[in-house]
């Protein structure tokens, strides 16, 4: 088996061993199990960015905030609305005062590069994975809906590696050299067609009544904006001098690697769900 077929059969069972994993937590965890595995992957994937800086010798963030903020804002789910919403906003000054009071005392071994990593991180991951918990509080069906983020992320994903890796000819972006234009329209149009198939099922199955021509605006959306993230991760990657941001999931790099665009996708698929479809 040569090189090219064998990373992909990797790929292949990687998904295939951890996609029930990701079914178990979206479809049976409770609210607390759920909460713990959003903070998991927050921290995980936090250390894999700012390992790819301090590795890369391009910053030295302050990991332990991020680490922090990772759990505190977890934390908010537990507590009113009014109260969470206000904190989740206090965030950010209070992440800009501790880092800006870390730069004066650190005798010169911080530097303004650090911070803004630092501060990127915070708002690039475990601000945006509080929306997910967002997503599946918005009514008892929320958890139907939290299906259209991975449909427009990891389906997008999916259809743009398949057909960009067999029929892609024009490169996409110098960021990312083995994307596609081909492989970038498969994959929003495969993600519309499989969100389609998706809602006709659960309009059926649990009585909803979830309008084709909305949903399909939505994944449209949100599909661009799942490559958009993918490429900021892959220019991230590329600064850092990085082919992957860590090797935890064989055939597909490391967790940021995999969620990179869900990530990204999910504060907007908040706001367009609650907009649009609630």
């Amino acid at each position: 088996m040569d090189k090219k077929k064998k990373g992909l059969l990797t790929r292949v069972v990687s998904a295939v061993l951890g996609f029930p994993l990701v079914l178990i937590v979206f479809i049976f965890a409770n609210n607390i199990v759920f909460d713990i595995v959003i903070s998991a992957l927050s921290i995980i994937c936090l250390y894999e960015y700012y390992t790819c800086f301090q590795n890369g010798k391009k910053a030295n963030p302050s990991a332990w905030l991020g680490y922090i903020v990772s759990v505190l804002i977890i934390l908010l789910n537990f507590v009113p609305k009014t109260i969470m919403w206000a904190s989740l906003v206090c965030v950010i000054p209070i992440c800009i005062l501790v880092l800006a009071t870390e730069l004066f005392f650190s005798k010169g071994k911080k530097n303004i590069v650090d911070v803004a990593v630092t501060l990127f991180g915070i708002c690039y991951i475990p601000i945006t994975l509080f929306f997910l918990n967002q997503i599946q509080a918005i009514n008892p069906n929320g958890k139907i809906y939290i299906w259209y983020v991975i449909i427009a992320a990891w389906g997008s994903d999916t259809c743009a590696y398949f057909i960009g890796r067999n029929f892609g000819k024009h490169k996409f972006t110098e960021i990312s050299p083995n994307k596609t234009i081909e492989g970038s329209v498969a994959g929003v149009i495969g993600a519309i067609l499989i969100g389609l198939v998706y809602t006709l099922i659960m309009n059926n199955v649990f009585s909803l009544s979830i309008n084709y021509v909305t949903i399909s605006l939505i994944i449209f959306v949100l599909t661009l904006i799942g490559q958009i993230g993918d490429l900021a991760a892959s220019a991230i990657k590329r600064y850092c001098g990085i082919k992957d941001f860590s090797a935890l999931i064989p055939g597909h790099g490391g967790m940021l690697d995999r969620f990179d665009s869900v990530i990204f996708i999910i504060p907007f698929a908040y706001i367009l769900m609650t907009l649009f479809i609630i």
